[in-house]
């Protein structure tokens, strides 16, 4: 049988008969309603259910003599081998669609956003994949992303920012396991992206320690952009108070009125607000208390709320106005941080010769020595408060 050519094709009428291909048995081209276009269909019988079937393979000229041949000498290789091509279209049609990455992230993103205390981290967990990986791996079904291509997408910050990339691995993990346990891919490829990658330089090599004013200069500092002149400036109150308590940025901006005790002039943080989870306290100075009482009446509840909308403010808030004073640090090119006059406090203890247990419990620092942890039944509050004290007179130039 001589094969169907164009010319032909392009000559094919609506109320002619059909055209057979003449390359694959059954298949032939039906006429549509326009003059040279027509539908490609194979006639066959099914191995299957033993009768004749209609298999469309599209539409001429859109689908090719050539390709049209093609794709019906496929089916025809599966009839060969008691395969019914429609029966399996069938059933493929009713297979779950695998998602690609995006779509997966984001349906994870949203199952386990409500297990999340913390709507900041939520938010910071699809953004690192947002930003790190849906540009190479956003539009990959599941069961097509291999270790090559999660090795891509971690291979720019690898190395240069290697705690980022720790955080977007682990949430690459997470989203292929949920593929993998709902069946969209056959294993996790991110359980083997490290023999891709060079070897992460140690956590101690990474870890860049917080720029700290040096002791010695919290005096003039103080004087010259603390206290606050009114209840008003949180920030300056806030910064100040900090820093005569060692405290986290954290602990302060969250402070409530509950927590404080002044006729026994201490601050007392429950578990849930402090880093190692334990229940921590804080002997305060007299000036410490003078900020306290200078702030009262100003929130019924937190003790340094944003003067706009009178919430928790914004760590960046203390960053900001350090930047703005310009606090210089012990590293070159960096300003001071909050977090930092830790770090001044700790190295005042040190050359002011008080012992190291009540200056790393003044900083509510965990005992690492699990032995030794299990032996101190106590806070030493009391023996802690002359040292919080000479603190406090030290930073305010007494």
């Amino acid at each position: 049988m001589v094969t169907l050519t164009d010319a032909k094709a392009r000559n094919l009428k609506s109320d002619g008969g059909a055209l057979p291909h003449g390359g694959v048995t059954g298949l032939v081209l039906h006429p549509s309603n326009t003059k040279g276009q027509g539908k490609w269909v194979l006639r066959y019988v099914s191995p299957v259910t033993g009768k004749r079937r209609n298999a469309g393979l599209g539409s001429y000229p859109m689908i090719g003599i050539a390709e049209a041949g093609k794709s019906a000498q496929a089916m025809r290789e599966q009839l060969a081998r008691g395969i019914d091509p429609l029966e399996v279209k069938a059933s493929e049609a009713l297979k779950p669609k695998t998602p690609i990455f995006q779509e997966a992230a984001k349906t994870l993103h949203g199952e386990l956003l409500p297990s999340w205390k913390n709507a900041k981290h939520g938010q910071q967990w699809i953004n690192t994949l947002t930003e790190y990986a849906f540009p190479t791996l956003g539009s990959l079904p599941l069961d097509q992303i291999h270790p090559r291509h999660i090795a891509d997408a971690l291979r720019p910050i690898w190395l240069e920012k290697a705690e980022t990339a720790g955080r977007l691995k682990q949430r690459l993990h997470a989203v292929m396991a949920w593929g993998w346990a709902h069946g969209h891919c056959l294993s996790n490829p991110v359980d083997v992206v490290n023999r891709l990658l060079p070897q992460q330089p140690g956590k101690a090599v990474r870890t860049q320690h917080q720029p700290a004013m040096p002791w010695r200069d919290i005096p003039a500092f103080a004087k010259r952009h603390l206290p606050a002149s009114d209840h008003r400036d949180v920030t300056r109150a806030m910064l100040e108070f900090l820093i005569l308590t060692a405290s986290r940025s954290g602990e302060a901006r969250a402070m409530k009125w509950s927590e404080v005790d002044f006729d026994r002039a201490i601050w007392s943080l429950p578990a849930e607000r402090m880093k190692a989870k334990q229940p921590h306290r804080v002997p305060l100075s007299h000036r410490a208390i003078e900020i306290l009482k200078n702030q009262q009446g100003v929130h019924e509840d937190l003790v340094f709320p944003s003067p706009r909308d009178q919430v928790e403010l914004s760590d960046m808030v203390l960053t900001s106005f350090l930047r703005r004073v310009k606090a210089h640090s012990d590293t070159p090119g960096r300003i001071a941080t909050a977090h930092g006059f830790r770090s001044s406090f700790r190295d005042w203890c040190s050359e002011q010769g008080f012992p190291r247990d009540l200056a790393e419990r003044a900083l509510a620092h965990a005992v690492q020595n699990k032995v030794e942890a299990a032996y101190h039944r106590t806070d030493l509050l009391e023996q802690r408060r002359p040292m919080m004290l000479a603190w406090a007179e030290f930073v305010c130039g007494k």
